[in-house]
């Protein structure tokens, strides 16, 4: 049994059934017969003031007549009592209580009920189980706190789920076989116990090799990065679902449970951060789980995978590229193994299409997948076969495959082609061998793809951003910003460079003879800008002139830009040509600050082509920003354009990442747009900073 601060909650040693029933339809009936059938030896509790006894124990009629201690209180009963019961369950001095009703009331008071139940808990430290959820399934310890009874696969298996939905919940506890779960979860409106509790639970469990997350917004994102962080050290990966995706499942989710949804790229750029492993449906999930609970290791390198027909392979190869999925580059060796065993006609390739005529098929097919599961490059490998219980020859399949699974020691994966054809004789038996038989290629891809990022993200060394700026400097603009006044451009300028950015020289003027000068000081073509205050986006008002050469040209845009503006300009040099890119702070409300890097200029409005990032991160992680954004190819020069130094501009994202992280609660906002990338190096020409009013 593991020692917890939740064990009362999800492993008590005695419940009270709040709401039992003899009426074998209710759900009072229900939820007391599934803790007596799943095997559950503490003392149990009835409670209901219309019955002395119930299925031959007594029933009492409220818990202070129980008088003894009791560790989880399961509330059977409808909103409108609710509160009531709730604050019995306090009186009793009960840990622990699993609520199933909604929380709504008509015409309820303010602050609602749900809030009420959430204050009382934070202020006793009652743990509890929902509401508007399903209860939970602690299968090691034989405990069923669940509204109809219905435990799913009554084996104690490796994956915790824990689902905020109780739909998705009785959905996948309920499943073929295929996932055994050790503790499933449903949380619902997590009034005082979150998912991130749960996790920590459950990495507690020597049992507990996944976690399956069903979530519509994450409550406590310090707990569960520091949950998700543990899983990763422990080598549990964590398969999550993040629905409220789109703008109208945003507005059904805080409906529905009253969830704050979040901004969905924030959250891809937190799971990405923690190593938490994003799928888009159930198929995707259960693939996913499956191979990552088999027994094999995932080793270096890509996929290998055989097929059965060149139409098959092709779309194999459609499906893996959708999903991210690179296939191993096979050695010669390798390639001649194959060439020995296959009929003439057949490319000795991977992905192998090794069907020809019939013959010899199934000593060429084990034979070919032993070549190919070999190869140093293999880092697994999916067998593409419509697989039917009684088809006598697929067993022969299934053995050889086995032994080179066993051999090698590389995960492997049968996968239907045709979703839907799998049998439970073969799902046993593969089961037995730690094989998984994944239904359908799209989600088989994706699982190898989900599996395979996470092979890498645990064996990439430690992150190492660079080194941020004295304290002293941190903290002048700290005292700066906490003014809360905007900062005009060269300020901004000026706070990137203190950060390592480069950046232009600037001069402020307020005359066209100060003007002048600056112009004459940069030796060269300058651009001019309108620094009143409170003008952010200067080009949308004409407040700026660029490629101005000379006195004359100079003294001309000052006094026009005066005249319109205000008095007060900045004067810099022309940048560089090359190609635009931004930079940016966002404050997330769930997640804090935020980096942002995408296509610069106009082009980040038109093309919407940026991502997010935890910060501080280091150049290589910068790195692979950049390479994902679909504007990447303009960096390696077109139509007889030089290539950008795409070094110096990751090294200046990395530097960038710093002062997101050391000031971002400082501030509101905060773009570096653009930052012109060209052959030699990158520099940041323009600033918005905008302080939080919150510092």
């Amino acid at each position: 049994m593991v020692q917890h601060r939740l064990q009362p909650l999800l492993c008590p040693g005695s419940i009270a059934v709040v709401g039992a029933s003899p009426k074998q339809s209710s759900f009072g009936w229900m939820s007391y017969r599934g803790i007596v059938d799943s095997g559950f030896d503490g003392a149990l509790h009835l409670i209901n003031p219309r019955y002395d006894s119930i299925d031959g124990r007594p029933c009492l009629p409220n818990l202070a007549a129980i008088g003894k201690p009791v560790d989880h209180a399961m509330l059977n009963v409808a909103n409108a009592r609710l509160e009531a019961v709730f604050d019995d369950a306090i009186a009793a001095g009960i840990p622990a209580v699993t609520i199933f009703a909604s929380g709504y009331l008509e015409g309820d008071t303010d602050p609602p009920l749900v809030e009420r139940l959430r204050r009382k808990a934070r202020e006793t430290g009652l743990l509890i189980c929902g509401g508007n959820g399903s209860g939970f399934v602690n299968y090691a310890e034989g405990t069923l706190v669940n509204l109809a009874g219905n435990r799913g696969n009554p084996e104690v298996g490796n994956i915790t789920l824990i689902s905020q939905s109780g739909s998705i919940y009785g959905g996948l506890i309920q499943n073929d076989g295929r996932l055994n779960f050790n503790l499933t979860v449903s949380s619902g409106q997590e009034i005082s116990t979150t998912v991130a509790d749960y996790m920590d639970y459950a990495l507690a469990l020597d049992s507990t090799r996944a976690i399956a997350l069903f979530i519509e917004t994450i409550r406590d994102p310090e707990g569960f990065a520091a949950a998700a962080d543990q899983a990763m050290a422990q080598g549990v990966p964590i398969v999550v679902i993040k629905a409220a995706r789109t703008e109208e499942s945003v507005k059904m989710a805080m409906s529905h449970s009253g969830a704050l949804a979040g901004d969905d790229d924030a959250y891809n750029a937190f799971f990405e951060h923690h190593g938490v492993l994003r799928v888009y449906d159930l198929p995707e999930m259960t693939a996913t789980l499956q191979l990552a609970t088999q027994p094999r290791t995932m080793a270096p390198g890509g996929l290998v995978a055989i097929t059965d027909s060149g139409g098959e392979r092709e779309h194999l190869a459609d499906q893996a590229s959708d999903a991210g999925v690179t296939f191993a580059e096979i050695t010669p060796e390798t390639s001649a193994r194959l060439a020995e065993r296959l009929e003439y006609g057949l490319d000795p390739v991977n992905p192998l299409d090794a069907w020809g005529t019939g013959h010899d098929y199934q000593g060429i097919f084990i034979d070919c997948w032993h070549a190919l599961m070999a190869d140093p490059n293999a880092a697994g490998g999916a067998w593409i076969a419509d697989m039917r219980d009684g088809e006598q020859f697929r067993f022969i399949f299934v053995e050889g495959a086995h032994a080179t699974a066993k051999a090698t020691g590389k995960p492997m994966a049968f996968v239907n082609c045709v979703p839907g054809g799998i049998g439970h004789e073969t799902v046993a038996l593969l089961n037995d061998y730690g094989i998984p038989f994944i239904d359908g290629m799209g989600a088989a891809m994706t699982a190898f793809a989900r599996m395979m990022a996470w092979r890498d993200k645990r064996a990439a060394r430690a992150m190492a951003p660079p080194d941020a700026p004295a304290q002293s400097v941190i903290e002048r603009w700290r005292e700066r910003l906490a003014t809360g006044m905007a900062l005009d451009e060269a300020e901004g300028l000026a706070l990137a460079a203190d950060f390592g950015i480069e950046t232009p020289a600037t001069a402020i003027v307020e005359t066209a003879e100060e003007a002048v000068a600056a112009a004459e000081a940069c030796a060269g073509p300058v651009v001019l800008k309108t620094a009143m205050p409170g003008i952010q986006h200067k080009s949308d008002v004409g407040g700026v002139a660029v490629r101005l050469d000379g006195v004359e040209a100079v003294r001309a845009a000052y006094d026009d830009m005066a005249a319109r503006l205000g008095a007060r300009c900045l004067v810099a040099p022309m940048a560089p040509c090359g190609v635009e890119m931004v930079f940016g702070l966002v404050r997330d409300a769930q997640f804090g600050p935020l980096v942002l890097v995408g296509s610069g200029g106009i082009l980040v409005e038109v093309l919407k082509d940026s991502l997010l990032a935890v910060p501080p991160f280091d150049e290589a992680h910068a790195l692979s920003l950049i390479d994902r954004l679909k504007g990447r190819a303009l960096l390696d020069g077109v139509r007889g354009e030089a290539s950008a130094d795409v070094p110096a501009l990751a090294t200046m994202l990395a530097r960038f990442s710093v002062l997101a992280a050391e000031l971002g609660d400082s501030i509101a906002e905060l773009d570096l747009n653009p930052v012109i990338t060209g052959p030699d190096g990158a520099v940041a020409v323009d600033a918005l900073v905008v302080p939080s009013t919150e510092a």
